[in-house]
Parts: structure tokens; C-alpha cells; sequence
């Protein structure tokens, strides 16, 4: 399922092989939670060569619902996407309804953000809503560690959270499919060995960092990340998950991370909000007004080939639908040109060159 092809320091150049198509790692995977990348289209991501996207099991069992997933064949028939598909297991999700859910050692009983309907989301249950939807990669229900956390939370959360995984691996029935544990511990490393250890007992295809990016430090996140990569197995993926900003993917994969998921291309392009290979771009500022210039000069995307900074300007300030699209175009299409220059470089063996790179650029901007 992965092959690790190279290796620059802890960087890893990999590929793997799943049900519906190869991926090649590193890899960035653009959110796609109700089965749709917000204002794309399947073509659009095909065009920029997207090779995985992703879905959420949360979002997919209230709506559209089971059995209209069930009825069109799956959610790749559904949304007309023949590569691969990675699904969340609605564990953030229910952590992040905060107060409309109570966690039990049974599952998370929670009322849907849409109606109030109660449900109560069991391992078994995530495991059959993710093999219902037939993604390539599915992940176990985790009770996310909320930050901060004592040490005693932290442990009683990652042991809930094995025992949560042990069930969704029992009750796994589609062999051709890859599910992925997830890592806990906060911010402690020995609750970090502790949650690798019990997961590799289990024994998945993949195994993911969860748990970060939800509001610890920068440098804790970096840190655990290091802790984590450093305990997972080689000769399986690494995923870190919702992270992030163009400096934590490459300082991620410094730490020897393969994939990574996040809403932020997207979301921030929506906002108004460019990365480019000069820094951030804030599309409403006033000194794009009368601009030329495209948002990034070095740029091959739709965006950039074809409109200036003083029309995306005028769209965004103007509230027009297209303003979402190409901003979101561009956006994504950066990220994933950023993986291919990560790729390469790995190949190289001149990672540090392009790490250097990006840590002098993104750190200088605001």
C-alpha cells in the first residue's frame, strides 16, 4: 500500500497505492466535507491535478444521508470524483458541537447541527457510514483532546479513544479499503508513545496525528509533531490532520509527515485572501485597486493567467460568486505546485534549500 521511494534528512518521498487510483506523497488533500470543494467542480481539480480529496462522515450521514449515498453507489459515483477519496470519521466535528453532544464509552450522543435531531455516533457506526461512502481511506472515531488538557485528561481521553479504535477496526468489513488510526496525547509526549503504541497493536494501513491545531502553541504543535513522526512506524503513511498554513505543511514534512488536510486554501481564498510566492495577498487592500498584476507572476493557474489584481479587487468588493471561484483556484493550486516542489526536492535531496526558502518567506509575512 506505501512505498517510501526517498528520503532527504526525516523528509519522505513516497506513493501510495490505493482502491481507486496512486497517490503520491507528500500530499495535500483539499476538504471537500459535504462531498463538494467549496465553489469547484470536479474538473477544476482534475485540471490542477488534484490526486485525493476529502470528505467528512459527519456532514455526509445528516445530509444528504445513508441512503441517498447508498442509492447513487457510493459517494465517488455520487459526486461524479473517480481518484481517491479520504473520509473524516466526525470525531473533530462532535468535539466541536461542544455543547450539543456528551461523550460515553458507548459513542458520542449529539444533536444535529441542522435540525436538533439526536443521534449517537458509535465506532461501529463511523466505520459503516465511512464504507458506505467508500472512501479509499477511512479513519476511526477519536475523542479529540480539547487544549488545554492535564495529563490525567489528556490519558483518559487517548485510552477512550484506543478503545474506540479497537471496535471501528472489529467492525470493519471492506478489505479493499485502508483505515487509518488516529494519534492522541495533547501535548504530553509519553501519552503520544502510549497512543502509537496501543494503535500498532491494533494494526492499521496508515496512521494519523490528531489532536493538534486546536489552539495550543505553534511550537507545541511542532513539537508533538516531531514526537509523533518519531514513534510512528516507516513503513507506513503518516497523516497530520486540518493543518495548515504553506510554512506548517513543509515544516511538517521536515518532521516526516506524508499527508495533510486543511480548509484554509480554500476558506482563506473565499475571504479574500491569496497565497503566492511572494506572501499573502489581501485582495480588498486598497493598492490593488488599479493593479495589472496578476496575484502571482509566477503563477500557471486559470486565476493568475487571465485576470489582475484590480478586477479579482472589484469582484470581491462587489460580492460576485466568481470572486470565490478564482480566488479558491488559486489558492489550491498553489498548495498542491507547493507539493510538487517539495516532492522534487526530496528527490534532490535538496529539501533544506527549499525549507530554508519558505521559512524566510513566510516567516516575514505578516
Amino acid at each position: 500500500m506505501f512505498r517510501l521511494l526517498a528520503q532527504d534528512g526525516h523528509a519522505r518521498r513516497g506513493r501510495l497505492s490505493l482502491y481507486h487510483g496512486t497517490v503520491e506523497t507528500p500530499v495535500f488533500m483539499p476538504v471537500g466535507t459535504a462531498g463538494s470543494v467549496k465553489s469547484l467542480v470536479p474538473a477544476d481539480l482534475e485540471q490542477m491535478n488534484a490526486q485525493i480529496i476529502l470528505g467528512n462522515a459527519y456532514h455526509l450521514f445528516l445530509r444528504p444521508g445513508l441512503d441517498v449515498i447508498r442509492h447513487f453507489g457510493g459517494l465517488h459515483k455520487f459526486i461524479s470524483w473517480n481518484r481517491p477519496m479520504l473520509s473524516d470519521s466526525g470525531g473533530f466535528q462532535i468535539f466541536s458541537l461542544g455543547r450539543l453532544n456528551k461523550l460515553t464509552e458507548e459513542g458520542a450522543a449529539f444533536s444535529s447541527h441542522l435540525d436538533g435531531q439526536k443521534f449517537l455516533l458509535t465506532p461501529e457506526l463511523s466505520t459503516e457510514i465511512q464504507e458506505t461512502l467508500g472512501t479509499d481511506i477511512h479513519m476511526v472515531l477519536d475523542e479529540c483532546t480539547p487544549f488545554p488538557a492535564t495529563f490525567e485528561q489528556a490519558d483518559a481521553s487517548l485510552e477512550r479513544s484506543l478503545r474506540w479504535a479497537d471496535r471501528c477496526r472489529k467492525a470493519r468489513t471492506r478489505q479493499e479499503l485502508c483505515q487509518f488510526g488516529i494519534i492522541q496525547g495533547g501535548v504530553y509526549p509519553e501519552l503520544r508513545r502510549k497512543s502509537v503504541e496501543g494503535l500498532v497493536r491494533i494494526g492499521f494501513e496508515g496512521y494519523a496525528i490528531g489532536g493538534l491545531s486546536v489552539g495550543e502553541p505553534k511550537e507545541a504543535m511542532r513539537e508533538m509533531t516531531r514526537v509523533s513522526c518519531d514513534l510512528m512506524p516507516g513503513d507506513k503513511p503518516r497523516y497530520l490532520m486540518g493543518v495548515g498554513t504553506p510554512l506548517d505543511l513543509i515544516e511538517s514534512v521536515a518532521c516526516g509527515v506524508d499527508m495533510f488536510d486543511c480548509v484554509l486554501p480554500s476558506r482563506n481564498g473565499r475571504n479574500g485572501t491569496a497565497f503566492t510566492s511572494h506572501g499573502k495577498v489581501v485582495i480588498r487592500n486598497a493598492r490593488h485597486k488599479f493593479s495589472d498584476d496578476p496575484l502571482d507572476a509566477d503563477c500557471s493557474c486559470y486565476t493568475c493567467q487571465n485576470f489582475s489584481r484590480g478586477y479579482l479587487r472589484h469582484l470581491y468588493g462587489s460580492g460576485e460568486i466568481s470572486s470565490l471561484r478564482l480566488m479558491t483556484l488559486h489558492n489550491l493550486h498553489y498548495y498542491l505546485r507547493l507539493m510538487d516542489d517539495i516532492r522534487a526536492a526530496i528527490e534532490s535531496s535538496s529539501f533544506t534549500d527549499l525549507l530554508k526558502h519558505h521559512q524566510s518567506l513566510w516567516k516575514a509575512t505578516p
